[in-house]
């Protein structure tokens, strides 16, 4: 070696990364033209591993300090080397090191629809999204098998190895999953954990270590959703009489801003009856001609077997009888469901109408 390329010759004292990129899982400490001081330092921060590899083969790993490199702290470079306890001299060796901070808040989703087949719908196309994180757990592990050789690997691409395992494992447990769609959101926590648990050893073998998998939402394609959304509606209007009951109720806080205020309620309870008695006979119709899901028309008794003649009942109070609407209003007050202003008002309306 002349001197000029001695004098050129560069040893590296202090090895270390200070990770002042984001996002970097691996990083190759630059050692072009450069030799290792013997007795020099390595520090290895909280959050990372360093691996020193000679000859293309893995010789050592350290987890956070700071070491002085010597033949006692690199054992197996020192076996590879066959160096013995005197050799002082600079050597080479490739440096890398791995964050293993903790990767949080990463998310995941089925870029095509998955189709199952669902107990209530038949086949389905559904789509899900949610968040994992992971985090670099065995470093030699992650060099031998993603990492490799590069100056550096950042997590972008890691994760895109990472999500073809992850859609993969989430394709074939909504496959064999026998939970029905609608069910799927009360069993989100459940499935979440089952998929972990078949992820995290597929992860492991590239190094990593699955920490956290969450299923955030399962959809599905908008026409079924529709469907549903029709389904879910016409079991909501099932019970007529319930759900006139609620119209009613909703339509009471809105009726003393519209014209007339509650004093024209009564006339809106006698159209809302007039309209559940069409309806009802509507239903009887469909019942007499034996449609599916209707019931029958109740028969009425026979003459003479209750002592009334059958299909006689009691008049009921003309709508427009000024004391039937009076009670009806003193039974809304009576039950907070008019305000004694409204009642007054209303009351005055109707002694108006009733003296001219």
């Amino acid at each position: 070696m002349s001197i000029g390329s001695f004098i050129k010759k560069q040893f590296i004292d202090i090895i270390q990364w200070t990770e002042d990129t984001d996002g970097v899982l691996a990083w190759r400490h630059p050692m072009e033209d450069m030799e290792i001081q013997y007795g020099g330092s390595l520090t290895v921060r909280e959050s990372q591993m360093a691996v020193f590899v000679n000859e293309g083969k893995i010789a050592d790993v350290f987890g956070p300090g700071m070491y002085k490199l010597t033949t006692q702290t690199l054992p197996v470079l020192t076996y590879l080397k066959n160096w013995d306890k005197l050799f002082e001299s600079p050597f080479k060796s490739d440096v890398y090191f791995f964050s293993t901070r903790l990767q949080i808040g990463r998310k995941w989703g089925t870029s095509q629809a998955i189709t199952i087949r669902d107990a209530d719908f038949g086949m389905v196309r559904l789509r899900a999204f949610g968040l994992y994180s992971y985090k670099v757990s065995d470093p030699a592990r992650f060099y031998s098998e993603i990492s490799g050789t590069r100056a550096s690997y950042t997590r972008d691409e890691v994760e895109e190895q990472l999500r073809n395992l992850l859609i993969a494992t989430m394709t074939t447990t909504l496959g064999a999953s026998s939970v029905p769609f609608l069910d799927m959101a009360a069993n989100q926590g459940l499935m979440s954990q089952t998929i972990r648990d078949k992820l995290a050893p597929e992860f492991a073998r590239y190094g990593v270590a699955l920490d956290n998998f969450a299923v955030t939402n399962v959809s599905l394609p908008e026409e079924l959703q529709k469907a549903i959304d029709t389904r879910i509606s016409m079991g909501m209007m099932g019970d007529m009489s319930r759900y006139t009951q609620y119209q009613v109720a909703s339509s009471i806080p809105l009726a003393a801003q519209n014209e007339g205020g509650v004093a024209g309620l009564g006339a809106s309870l006698a159209a809302g009856a007039v309209m559940g008695q069409a309806m009802a006979g509507g239903l009887g119709v469909a019942g007499a001609l034996g449609i599916p899901g209707v019931p029958a028309p109740a028969v009425p008794p026979a003459a003479g077997a209750t002592g009334a003649v059958a299909g006689t009942a009691a008049p009921a109070p003309a709508a427009d009888d000024p004391a039937a609407r009076l009670q009806k209003l003193k039974e809304l007050l009576d039950k907070g469901l008019v305000t004694q202003t409204e009642f007054d008002a209303a009351k005055a309306e109707i002694l108006r109408k009733l003296v001219g």
